[in-house]
């Protein structure tokens, strides 16, 4: 655990209050936006995280896959990727209020079960620690290991040891130890495929145990998954060196850390109230126009995701298929929103008479500062 620098500490005090702030907006606002938010930032981390492995999948696929959609265009390999992916994450999030809860090998390999269970004859032992060498190989030239794992035979002792620090408390800040806790497993790399997701799920669990957040907004695997914080997160880890070196100093790393937690918290941030936003002027447009305040619901899908899905505002509205079905023909037939495909696979897009003004607050872009900038 390397020492903060006076900027470090600055920086965590930062992220402190904004995610302090953020608790207390989301306190007494309307579950239904607020639940979209969830949804779609779930949806942002399963599919960021699988991007970094090489699994493509928007994150408006990713919420439509999450809500038990079969009609989604992607591949198979994807679709299994994803669903495996949220149905760990979906675990992890129930875990973040559990009383009696501990850390423990058997847990992790269940994680990882969860994650690669639908791999494991494929690439290796799922829910298991691996049963030999580990190669991290050059992203240009396969035949370079850029990192090559500590030998099998010392995994076990070398999670024992990660555990009983898991369990333990170094007074350290919680946001540190999740950053450590996600740089100590993948520098064990302790399965034969799915550690560096696995690595990134342990700091996502890490941070909601912490309490202030709901685990949807604790996450910060949807700033990692972007194309350059990727890069850089490879470079970071890569200037380790291509061995295991545990008394090295990690600086680099916490700080790395750090700057996702700031740029994430601004990012939801914005979202949040960028949401909230568009919810107002929807609720004032479907007001004036005589429509029915739940269809606000699918209306916010549209401006903030892209689309719409009939059996998604069936669902969040809890209404008949019927029901929905006759709100939607009815907005589509004022021109608010466009029908795009046949039958199951139908959803909605903005039409010509949708508002404008709603649709300017959600696409309205926001510029992220660098917290070590001063």
């Amino acid at each position: 655990m390397p020492a903060l620098t006076a900027a470090d500490e600055r920086v965590l005090a930062d992220v402190d209050r904004m995610r302090d702030g953020l608790r207390y907006q989301l306190q007494g606002r309307p579950a239904k936006w607020t639940g979209g938010l969830r949804r779609f930032l779930t949806a942002d981390a399963v599919g960021a995280s699988n991007a970094i492995e090489g699994f493509k999948v928007s994150t408006v696929d990713v919420v439509d896959l999450m809500a038990g959609e079969r009609d989604v265009d992607v591949s198979e390999e994807n679709r299994a990727e994803t669903l495996a992916y949220q149905q760990m994450m979906t675990y992890i999030q129930t875990l973040h209020s559990v009383a009696d809860f501990e850390y423990g090998k058997g847990l992790l390999n269940a994680l990882h079960w969860m994650l690669q269970g639908h791999r494991h004859t494929e690439r290796g032992p799922a829910g298991q620690w691996r049963p030999g060498p580990v190669y991290v190989t050059a992203a240009r030239d396969p035949s370079i290991a850029a990192y090559t794992a500590p030998e099998a035979d010392s995994v076990p002792g070398l999670m024992a040891e990660l555990v009983d620090w898991l369990n333990g408390d170094d007074r350290s800040h919680p946001l540190i130890r999740a950053a450590m806790a996600h740089l100590h497993l993948v520098s064990i790399h302790p399965w034969s495929d799915g550690s560096g997701r696995m690595s990134r799920s342990l700091q996502t669990l890490m941070i909601a145990r912490e309490g202030v957040l709901a685990p949807e907004f604790s996450s910060i695997e949807a700033w990692l998954g972007r194309p350059g914080n990727t890069w850089e997160y490879y470079q970071v880890l890569g200037r380790r060196g291509p061995t295991y070196r545990p008394d090295q100093d990690v600086s680099e790393w916490i700080r790395f850390n750090l700057v996702a937690y700031h740029q994430q918290a601004q990012t939801v941030h914005a979202r949040f109230v960028r949401s909230g936003r568009v919810w107002n002027a929807l609720t004032e447009f479907t007001s004036g126009a005589g429509l029915d305040e739940r269809l606000v619901t699918a209306l916010h899908d549209v401006a903030m995701s892209g689309r719409v899905r009939r059996t998604r505002y069936e669902h969040g509205e809890a209404l008949s298929v019927q029901q929905a079905q006759r709100d939607l023909r009815e907005v589509v037939s004022r021109g608010i929103l466009e029908p795009v495909g046949r039958t199951r696979a139908r959803f909605y897009v903005a039409g010509h008479s949708f508002p404008d003004s709603a649709l300017s607050l959600a696409r309205t872009p926001v510029t992220l500062d660098d917290p070590y900038a001063d």
